[in-house]
């Protein structure tokens, strides 16, 4: 069964069109308007191995905020979607990664309740084009469109680049971890039943 979903929205702020395939090989065709969040998208289809197509037109004459968290709640929106019930997933899954100095951490949780825990500073205001602040913003609608508790932490770096890079690595790789099928699940992963 195909882990594909198509998520639109559109306010007086943004229209995005998002589809994301869970099962894909890497493969990103992404234009939100602000090439550095572009990078990081592309990065986190490719080392998630998800498939990811996004247009975003915002309003960027304002900033880049509105763009950034709609974004966020589309693609939150649409993993969600994709997942469906959840049946035989792997439910958790974690990454530690590194890039070059820096050093980042993820961890997810698929179970069906909201939660974000973040920990990274930057030395500086933006990284080409994106405000740093606005990581926060993005992963904090991802993981409450998603319902998933999300934890994201840099552990040390310097450079600002590699550490938002990091990030968006390391919950690509803590994703697909966390949403891939394992035959020995029988229904979802939980004491409850149901998640």
């Amino acid at each position: 069964m195909a882990r594909i979903a198509t998520v639109e929205r559109k306010t007086r702020e943004t229209d995005i069109t998002l589809t994301i395939d869970l099962d894909g090989a890497g493969r990103a065709d992404i234009d939100t308007g602000i090439g550095f969040f572009d990078h990081m998208l592309d990065g986190f289809a490719r080392h998630g191995l998800f498939d990811l197509t996004l247009r975003c037109k915002g309003d960027l004459a304002v900033d880049c905020h509105h763009t950034i968290e709609d974004v966020g709640i589309v693609l939150g929106t649409a993993v969600r979607q994709a997942l469906g019930d959840k049946q035989g997933v792997a439910r958790f899954g974690s990454c530690l990664l590194p890039m070059d100095e820096t050093l980042a951490l993820c961890a997810v949780d698929l179970g069906g309740r909201p939660y974000f825990v973040y920990d990274a500073a930057f030395a500086g205001q933006s990284c080409g084009g994106m405000d740093t602040q606005m990581a926060r913003e993005f992963f904090y609608a991802v993981s409450y469109a998603a319902a998933m508790n999300l934890h994201l932490k840099v552990l040390y770096g310097e450079n600002d680049h590699h550490k938002l890079e990091a990030m968006f690595k390391a919950f690509a790789k803590a994703l697909d971890a966390a949403s891939r099928p394992d035959p020995r699940i029988e229904g979802v992963l939980s004491t409850k039943g149901t998640l």
